[in-house]
């Protein structure tokens, strides 16, 4: 599979893996912000990606900046349709409760993960098959 993408600005970066194996193409940053604590940001990665039809881009937090600054995404996962061309950017937010996070141009503030996806035809129903869940919801196996 090719992921063909566009540089929109010069100072954009390429996706890429950090290491060989990676399962998600880190995206960067090409603006400076600075995300007050409980505050978000749209941040700008400079590029646009053609998603291959039968996949699903899916744009998800950096682990280590959740864990080191309590950055996280506000839609997380971002969804990027097939269809969609135009700027990658992506919605952080600041969970941290005293420090303001900055974000310079070049930084990693997410990452890209391409996923198969179906296109199902729609059949209304009557009636639903059992199952041994049911309706069950939200915290309905305890704790």
């Amino acid at each position: 599979m090719i992921l063909r993408w566009r540089r929109l600005v010069p100072e954009a970066r390429p996706p890429g893996r950090a290491h060989d194996g990676d399962a998600g193409l880190d995206l960067h940053s090409v603006e400076h912000a600075t995300i007050r604590p409980g505050a978000r940001a749209s941040i700008g990665t400079g590029i646009a990606v053609a998603i291959p039809d039968g996949y699903a881009g899916l744009v998800l937090p950096r682990s280590g900046l959740a864990h080191r600054h309590g950055i996280a995404l506000v839609n997380a996962p971002g969804l990027i349709d097939a269809g969609y061309r135009g700027e990658v950017r992506i919605l952080l937010l600041n969970t941290d409760r005293e420090h303001a996070f900055h974000v310079d141009p070049g930084d990693r503030i997410a990452q890209l993960v391409l996923a198969a996806v179906e296109a199902p035809e729609l059949e209304e129903a009557a009636d639903l098959e059992a199952t041994a869940r049911g309706a069950g919801g939200f915290g309905s196996t305890g704790r």
